[in-house]
Formats: structure tokens, sequence, C-alpha cells
């Protein structure tokens, strides 16, 4: 039908914008890249960073972190491929000249809760911690670290809303902030 149709399109278009934007350019002989997904699927953004196209917003993800089970060592894992791809993506953006353009968010849909459930993991919770990489981003923790004992209904406490990252971002961009519904107070957190 018509949805089939027009993702189908779409999914075509995506495709052939990325091989002429991937034409146009070079690789980074400086750069080392660790050998897995997250990497190349950031390799291929600082490409595509480095090109004549103009998409200001690029979204990857890397999957596995809905641990219930025997989370230690999935999440040993899973953080050990985020650090390294995201340490080679910035080396990579640095060696480009593009690392002033470009601010990096890790985020994940839901926090965790802080007790280990009966199978070696953790459950959903509600709070959870964002981290933002790049050369125009203030260092250092925002807020404070967060009390293990002074929980709301087992879970962390939020400091802050993460539309208020969201409302930075933003407003680092030139954007408006219309989009998260209601005014978010940005946070200091650029240079």
């Amino acid at each position: 039908g018509f949805l089939q149709s027009s993702t189908a399109s779409a999914l075509k278009t995506s495709e052939q914008l990325l091989r002429s934007a991937a034409s146009k350019t070079r690789d980074n002989d400086g750069a080392t890249n660790p050998q897995h997904l997250l990497a190349q699927k950031l390799q291929t953004i600082a490409k595509l960073i480095d090109s004549p196209l103009k998409t200001r917003v690029y979204y990857v993800t890397l999957d596995g972190f809905d641990t219930h089970a025997q989370q230690a060592g999935a999440h040993e894992s899973l953080l050990g491929k985020l650090s390294s791809a995201l340490a080679a993506f910035v080396a990579d953006l640095k060696q480009r000249h593009q690392g002033q353009r470009v601010t990096t968010m890790v985020f994940s849909e839901f926090g965790r809760r802080l007790a280990e459930n009966a199978s070696k993991g953790t459950d959903h919770g509600a709070a959870g911690p964002m981290f933002l990489a790049g050369e125009r981003i203030l260092p250092g923790l925002i807020g404070k670290h967060p009390s293990l004992t002074d929980l709301q209904q087992g879970d962390l406490k939020h400091q802050f809303d993460f539309r208020q990252v969201y409302a930075s971002i933003l407003q680092w961009m030139g954007w408006e902030a219309d989009a998260l519904g209601k005014s978010f107070k940005p946070l200091d957190l650029f240079t």
C-alpha cells in the first residue's frame, strides 16, 4: 500500500544520498577505529559530517542495555564498546577539523533500578545518566553524584529534566525549542 511504497521510496532515496555523500568524502587514514558495529556507524557519520551534506543531526544505537539478567558482564562489554567507539569518533572528527561543529549525546530511553534483581540484573528505573562529548562541551559533571540511599520508590532521583539538556543543545544549534512542548531552562553546558 501507500505506507509500504513511501517507506521503500524513502529508503531508496536515503541510500542514494549516502552513496553520493560518501563519494565526496575522504577516508581519514590517521583514524584508528575499533572493529565493531557502533564504531563503524560513527566512522560513517564522521565521513558524512565531513561531506557536503547539510545534515545537522545523526542518530545511532547500541542495543543490549536492557539487562534484566547477568548484567555485570554485559554492561562491561557494552560500555567498553561505547568508550572505544566514542574515543575513535572524537579523534576522527578532530583530525577532520570538524570537532568544533559536533556535540555527541549518549542517553538511554530508561534508567535502571538501583537494587539488583534475583537474576543478577536490574529492572527499569527512572533517572539515568546522559553523557555529552565534544570540543565545545564544558568538562565535568553537571549536578552532583546521585545519592544511593535517598531514593524515590527505589529509584535514583532526577536532578534535571532530560529536556533541559535537549533545550541546551537546541540553543547551541541556534534552533527554537518549541518541539519540546513547553519551555525548559537550558543548562550551562557549552564553552
